[in-house]
């Protein structure tokens, strides 16, 4: 089977050219790339060509739209029977098509997604944002599980792969931010197609490199889960307020401290045993003190950031009812 990689890319020259050089050293070779450069002003023409003659690639440029029609944009070129996608800051694994491939060939899924993980070239920052993002004690048992507990298994779009049969039936992206692709495995799911997890096509997904962007992308995550509502209401989980909560009882610890209010105690102490489940947990699987220590800070970034997103959302779109 042959596979078409689709790479949106926008201003990240220098991550193209890290995960176009993990491709040139894929075991199973049956494929081409497809890098789609989506309105970039600091474009990455250059890096691409050097990897004319390592690789069957093409490449792109168009108006900036955003990644979800970016990707629409390279199904409608795409040659191979099966499409995956990637962002441009994954590393990855050499064996990952094989696995991949393998996976298809015994148990055929119209649709997969599959884990990402902390390369041992991240920085602690990055790992501690890796853990944050996987964790079960933060919303890494809402995003990527195969048994997760939002419902359903959604593949998120930064390791995703869908047969051209999905493609002519279901369409691309009808979003093309903000949640666009669980709106999209939704109505995959919905048109009767196979859906599921590839637990070893694991990616090395670098994300956000310090404390302030991870911030934004996570507040635009919060919002997405509303977005996701306005098309899906059903979907809208009870576990998906959980940040939320979080964050206004954060908020209420913080008051009830500072007014010296008998609850306080009590507050603390729940915080606290968060906070060491967290530090624990992070130190069990990074084996690193201060990459623990990091994995408090970026959870509870996570959490907060998700969780004001959410609630900014929520007000405006389900209180308010505003489009």
């Amino acid at each position: 089977m042959h596979y078409t990689i689709i790479i949106p890319l926008y201003n990240r020259p220098q991550e193209i050219k890290e995960l176009l050089e993990t491709l040139t050293l894929q075991t199973y070779k049956q494929f081409d790339v497809m890098v789609i450069e989506d309105g970039s002003k600091d474009d990455a023409a250059d890096i691409v060509k050097s990897f004319q003659g390592k690789l069957e690639l093409t490449y792109y440029v168009k108006p900036n739209e955003g990644q979800g029609f970016t990707r629409n944009f390279g199904f409608e070129r795409a040659k191979g029977d099966y499409f995956i996608i990637f962002d441009s800051d994954c590393l990855i694994p050499p064996d990952y098509l094989e696995t991949v491939n393998n996976t298809l060939t015994t148990n055929w899924l119209d649709m997969y997604g599959g884990p990402d993980a902390a390369h041992s070239s991240f920085t602690p920052i990055q790992k501690a944002i890796s853990y944050s993002m996987t964790s079960s004690f933060t919303t890494g048992g809402i995003r990527g599980n195969k048994k997760n507990m939002g419902g359903q298994f959604h593949p998120r779009s930064f390791n995703m792969g869908l047969s051209r049969k999905v493609w002519e039936k279901v369409g691309g992206f009808i979003i093309t931010r903000l949640g666009e692709d669980i709106e999209y495995s939704i109505r995959v799911h919905t048109a009767g197609f196979k859906i599921g997890l590839i637990p070893d096509a694991i990616v090395y997904h670098k994300r956000r490199t310090n404390f302030t962007q991870f911030y934004k992308q996570l507040h635009f995550f919060g919002r997405a889960r509303i977005n996701i509502y306005k098309f899906f209401p059903q979907q809208l989980k009870a576990v998906h307020f959980f940040p939320a909560v979080f964050t206004l009882g954060l908020g209420f610890t913080l008051i009830a401290n500072l007014l010296q209010w008998q609850i306080a105690a009590l507050c603390n102490i729940l915080l606290s045993v968060y906070i060491l489940l967290i530090f624990f947990h992070s130190l069990t699987k990074n084996k690193s003190l201060k990459i623990a220590f990091l994995s408090i800070i970026t959870s509870l970034i996570q959490l907060v950031a998700y969780g004001f997103g959410f609630m900014q959302d929520y007000w405006k779109h389900v209180i308010m009812k505003k489009a």
